[in-house]
């Protein structure tokens, strides 16, 4: 029987926003009280893009900055970033070889993120996502929380732990890791398009909003926000084809941790300048202090560290444990 665990990972994309917090941070924080948790930065999966060096090495920070400043306990949990831990690569190079490439030409987040020119997407790209069955795997970590888009990479991760369980005749060394799914719909979509997620990627600051908005802004683009001239409906189906307001509804639902059928009961009949209103109050009072307390922790950037190095040791000692076993099972052997 497995130890539970958690592990997740967030990309250090920097100014993170409303999309991040309600799709994975405000999910990690309630996490916390539950579970045994190993929360990541991946900035080895960030590199898959070219990166600006000090940019990284910034954002890395402020995700630090963001992580905590939402509620995460840094003595509680695992907190680190994945350069630090040598094992991740080394698992990764492990899993490249139990994978099969039909698996990877499948993944449809590759075909996405190439585009047409695949040929000159880099090799780390279409490989990555054994880089992230590595992350998870290499903890032992029976429970991921997912969303919609990352269920074939969870899927990905079974695959490999039960192709590498049975190749290797160690019956359950590996965990047949389990998806946590929040049970309201937490994909944010972009305040611009319904149909696009939530992303710093998208040219227009108007599309998103970022936890480090001031009330003021929050309150500004919420107003600005695309919607549609009907009423809100009183019941979910009277959402259909209406993407735009069904992002801003469920993003009320997800804000006060309330169902969507509890929204559309209190809102059906109205219109969207009052919902809006109420919308705004509730961002204003839950991000604010979150961008305040951001702002606070990135000028203290050797508090940032110590969570890191603390986080780094503890990662690495469950991390090479775990490795050497590895290494045992399939042959190999560190002569130092």
């Amino acid at each position: 029987m497995h130890k539970k665990r958690v592990f997740s990972g967030v990309q250090p994309t920097g100014n993170l926003h409303l999309g991040n917090y309600l799709g994975a941070i405000k999910n990690f924080v309630d996490l916390q009280n539950k579970f045994e948790c190993v929360y990541c930065i991946v900035d080895l999966h960030a590199i898959t893009n070219r990166q600006d060096p000090q940019e990284l090495k910034s954002n890395i920070l402020e995700t630090v900055a963001s992580f905590i400043a939402s509620g995460l306990n840094s003595e509680k949990n695992i907190i680190f970033n994945q350069a630090s831990v040598a094992a991740h690569s080394e698992l990764a190079w492990i899993f490249n070889c139990v994978a099969r490439i039909g698996w990877m030409n499948r993944m449809t987040q590759f075909k996405e993120k190439a585009g047409v020119n695949k040929e000159n997407a880099s090799v780390g790209l279409l490989v990555y996502p054994n880089l992230m069955a590595a992350d998870i795997l290499l903890y032992k970590a029976t429970h991921v929380p997912v969303g919609e888009d990352q269920k074939q990479h969870l899927e990905l991760t079974r695959d490999i732990a039960k192709k590498f369980n049975n190749d290797f005749k160690c019956t359950d060394y590996f965990p047949i890791v389990e998806p946590l799914i929040p049970k309201e719909i937490s994909r944010v979509m972009s305040l611009r398009n319904g149909k696009k997620k939530m992303s710093k990627s998208e040219d227009s600051d108007q599309s998103r909003i970022n936890l480090k908005d001031d009330k003021d802004v929050i309150d500004q683009k919420i107003k600005k926000a695309k919607t549609d001239a009907a009423p809100i409906p009183s019941e979910i189906n009277g959402l259909k084809n209406r993407d735009e307001a069904a992002n801003l509804l469920s993003i009320y639902a997800s804000i006060n941790n309330v169902s969507m059928e509890k929204v559309l009961k209190e809102f059906g009949g109205k219109n969207f300048s009052t919902f809006k209103s109420k919308l705004s109050e509730s961002l204003i009072e839950s991000i604010c202090p979150i961008g305040n307390e951001i702002r606070k922790l990135i000028k203290d950037k050797k508090y940032l560290n110590e969570i890191l190095i603390n986080g780094s040791k503890k990662a690495d000692l469950i991390a090479k444990n775990n490795l050497k076993e590895i290494y045992d099972i399939i042959g190999l052997t560190k002569f130092s």
